[in-house]
């Protein structure tokens, strides 16, 4: 916990010299009352008071527990850009304190929007929240705002800050752009790009090259649940056989997925997916790998929406959408990382009821 609130010291304070309240303090009481369910600065402050006995066991609280306006007024000013930082330092300490070592497998980079979140007459621009997800260790390494809505900005600002060697970072077609490519080869990792019209001359090539290769080796599944099927083919082809390429940094083959679902009512959806790949897959492997990178929505995303209520949090003025966003995320990840075999919900309710299960999700950390 004591390393946890030096991190959260380093967070620069927007107020007064004079203000009350000490940030670090502040901010780790919002964390603890997200860790225990609070979903708004009024639950946080409620929580606050509630706790306020076990938290002087770990606090000062000279003045204190801050109202719900001051928890309000200091996340509308606080910089989104320092509590990110602020989030991806904690986690280097907390892999370092969990014995784990940088990311190794695939990395999924994708955008959340804080869909309430937005400022009145605003409704169709919400700020988007974009995570960088390890899915070995089911960890968010990285969140940080996308600045006026542009995720592709703020997904390269969060790459220069993170260790992927090995890695194969993997992205939608938003994404699927030089500078994306040369950053997560500066990174020392490979890609594995989703491939759309956005790319016009790049995604004519590879429709063009699988149309005229004729029977390919492919890796099929098929998979049956809940009354619905899917059937997918996976086929790979390397860069040399796509006639005439558009340059693209590092890419050396493309995917073709296909896939088709039948719901319960019997009707049919198809669909093909191309990827840009920066290293020859095998058509099982590639198949993992696309699949994989779905985790960040199962795992982070409907956690966000469904544990969190993020979809449903009304806070909207100034940078507060933004930084109470890191804050769920943070307190995602220390419940994730818990050993307990219990879902998070579980764990939070656990955090709520029990004193030493609170004390616990930090303390075994060391």
């Amino acid at each position: 916990m004591s390393s946890l609130i030096t991190i959260l010291r380093e967070v620069r304070d927007p107020r007064d010299p004079n203000a009350r309240h000490d940030l670090a303090e502040l901010l780790f009481v919002a964390l603890a009352a997200t860790l225990c369910g609070a979903k708004s600065c009024v639950e946080i402050a409620e929580f606050g008071e509630g706790r306020e006995e076990e938290l002087r066991e770990i606090l000062v609280l000279e003045h204190g527990v801050p109202s719900h306006d001051t928890f309000s007024r200091v996340f509308r000013l606080l910089d989104p850009a320092e509590l990110s930082r602020a989030f991806s330092a904690f986690m280097t300490a907390l892999r370092r304190g969990l014995g784990l070592p940088p990311p190794q497998g695939v990395v999924a980079i994708d955008g959340k929007a804080l869909r309430r979140g937005y400022e009145k007459g605003k409704a169709h621009l919400p700020p988007l929240m974009v995570s960088v997800w390890d899915s070995e260790t089911r960890l968010a390494v990285a969140a940080a705002r996308a600045p006026g809505g542009s995720e592709v900005k703020a997904t390269l600002d969060l790459l220069k800050g993170l260790t992927l060697k090995g890695c194969t970072v993997t992205a939608d077609a938003l994404h699927c752009h030089p500078a994306m490519a040369e950053a997560v080869l500066a990174a020392k990792a490979q890609y594995a790009l989703g491939l759309k019209g956005n790319h016009g001359p790049l995604f004519a090539a590879a429709e063009a090259a699988f149309a005229a290769a004729g029977d390919l080796a492919f890796f099929e599944t098929r998979e049956r649940a809940h009354g619905r099927s899917e059937w997918r083919r996976v086929s790979v082809l390397p860069v040399r056989r796509l006639a005439d390429p558009p340059s693209f940094p590092g890419l050396k083959a493309i995917g073709r997925i296909e896939a088709e679902r039948t719901g319960g009512d019997g009707k049919v959806k198809r669909a093909v997916r191309y990827i840009a790949l920066s290293k020859l897959l095998s058509t099982r492997r590639l198949a993992q790998v696309v699949r994989t990178h779905w985790t960040i929505e199962n795992q982070l995303h409907w956690t966000l929406d469904v544990v969190f209520d993020e979809d449903d949090a009304r806070t909207r003025k100034n940078n507060g959408p933004e930084n109470l966003a890191i804050i769920r995320r943070l307190a995602h990840n220390i419940l994730r990382a818990h050993p307990l075999d219990k879902p998070l919900a579980s764990k939070m309710r656990r955090a709520k009821w029990s004193k030493e299960f609170f004390f616990e999700l930090f303390t075994y950390m060391r």
